[in-house]
């Protein structure tokens, strides 16, 4: 346990500058999700705004949520994502692409909010905070670390490449590399449980007491 710990401890010192770039590319993700929203016209906020309407009415409609169908297609995401984000990390040319995904997600979270919040005031916090919040706070680490890992991985590739050390053996750290993703994907589910049994119900309860 202690070895484990002091493992942990050297591999967040060693590679300290790749997570805090990964923190700042999804935070710079999401300062553009909020200008994109500022930059929209209102014509197009209110075209937006009309589908989010009928997305409310649909909710508002139907009482009984489908809530396997709901916890199925949030698992199968966040494992497509945290696969991509695998592959990529293997590929070693992938890497621009997984600091694009990590913007994109970064992207879509602050554009998501900041238009509810635009459209809805004060009702559009309560509901981003009900609604988006409770998984974000687990799956955004998850998709910040598979990042990092990503990066890590390539990066640990590259060395050996130009260095002419492909000769050493890379089943060490592609084993660590597999075990570390396997690990994600598994507490990716507990991100899709929250989205399905917390997130949705609230978000059910906010449409349907205010609209």
């Amino acid at each position: 346990m202690h070895k484990n710990k002091v493992l942990f401890i050297n591999h967040i010192k060693e590679h300290a500058t790749i997570y805090l770039f990964m923190v700042i590319l999804f935070l710079t993700g999401i300062v553009f999700g909020a200008i994109l929203v500022n930059s929209m016209n209102f014509i197009q906020k209110q075209d937006l705004f009309f589908y989010l309407e009928r997305f409310f009415k649909q909710l508002e409609d139907n009482h009984k949520a489908e809530y396997l169908e709901i916890f199925k297609n949030s698992f199968l995401y966040h494992t497509k994502y945290l696969l991509l984000l695998f592959i990529l990390g293997l590929s070693v040319i992938g890497l621009p692409l997984v600091w694009i995904l990590i913007f994109i997600k970064g992207l879509v979270v602050g554009f998501s909010v900041g238009f509810i919040v635009n459209q809805l005031g004060m009702d559009g916090l309560l509901l981003a905070a009900l609604s988006i919040a409770p998984q974000n706070f687990l799956i955004i680490p998850i998709y910040l670390i598979a990042g990092s890992l990503s990066m890590i991985f390539s990066l640990t590739l590259l060395s050996k490449l130009f260095t002419k050390r492909m000769a050493q053996p890379v089943l060490q750290p592609l084993g660590k590399y597999v075990t570390l993703f396997s690990l994600l994907i598994a507490i990716g589910s507990i991100a899709a449980f929250l989205e399905t049994f917390v997130a949705n119900e609230a978000m059910q309860w906010v449409v349907r007491t205010f609209y």
